[in-house]
């Protein structure tokens, strides 16, 4: 992928519509960690679901799909009920889950971490949105999440599965996540949930993948794929849409699905 596709603007935008044209879409969502949200109809507990889902996507889509859904049999399939309600038994049931490095005691810390979360804000989505409305961009709310989230007992080692804003991280998953739950258009894979966020202000989930492809197709320069990247993609990005430039995460998707650049 070290290649570069040398193309007038206009040209690329009109790749990236088509690549997103053909990849947003139903069909998308059964291989997609997305999936698992999309198996419950209560806004809570697809909140809590896509949180968690979101949390362990890093690596093979399939295992990751499949741990997910193996992580709502440990909660009963009753997600939002699970972090509100479990007993110190049932909490303790959790310390049998393994994803890669997310263990069972990670497990245990995001389901107080987003227990607490509702408690206190109503929901995940009443967090970010309160959190956007005080400060009209998402960065500093995703400071403050994590801060907040990890205010329960926690183990240190459960903080890596959140990455800090603050510390330069490219936070792939949370940017994910609210692209899941504040992107809302007519083709049935993002929910469109969270209504007081506008598009405009999200960031593009970008993974070392994501960052060879927006390098590839001159989006992006800087060679680390940080917080600083994060923000010039998506920048990059919003010269084509403005109003939603995270509508392209599922162009650069599809471009490395059908490999262009080979």
């Amino acid at each position: 992928m070290d290649a570069s596709f040398d193309m007038p603007r206009e040209e690329l935008r009109a790749l990236l519509e088509e690549l997103h044209d053909k990849y947003n879409t139903p069909d998308f969502i059964e291989a997609d960690p997305i999936s698992v949200p999309h198996s419950f109809s209560a806004p809570l507990d697809r909140e809590v679901a896509g949180f968690l889902a979101a949390t362990i996507a890093w690596g093979n889509r399939k295992a990751i799909v499949k741990s997910a859904h193996r992580m709502m049999r440990f909660m009963d399939n009753a997600p939002a009920d699970f972090v509100l309600n479990a007993s110190d038994a049932e909490l303790e049931h959790l310390s049998a889950y393994v994803h890669r490095t997310f263990n069972g005691e990670d497990f245990k810390t995001f389901v107080r971490g987003l227990g607490h979360i509702i408690r206190g804000w109503g929901s995940v989505g009443s967090y970010f949105e309160r959190g956007y409305a005080e400060h009209n961009d998402l960065r500093p709310v995703l400071s403050s999440f994590r801060r907040d989230f990890f205010a329960v007992e926690h183990l240190t080692h459960a903080e890596k599965h959140l990455s800090s804003i603050d510390k330069g991280a490219a936070c792939k998953r949370l940017c994910m996540y609210l692209r899941w739950f504040v992107r809302k258009d007519d083709r049935g894979v993002d929910f469109g949930q969270w209504q007081g966020i506008p598009m405009s202000a999200l960031y593009m989930p970008l993974d070392l993948h994501t960052g060879r492809l927006g390098r590839a197709f001159g989006l992006l320069r800087r060679k680390q794929s940080d917080w600083k990247a994060v923000e010039e993609l998506t920048a990059s990005l919003r010269e084509f849409s403005a109003d939603d430039p995270t509508r392209y995460d599922y162009s650069l998707f599809g471009a490395g699905i059908t490999q262009l650049f080979d």
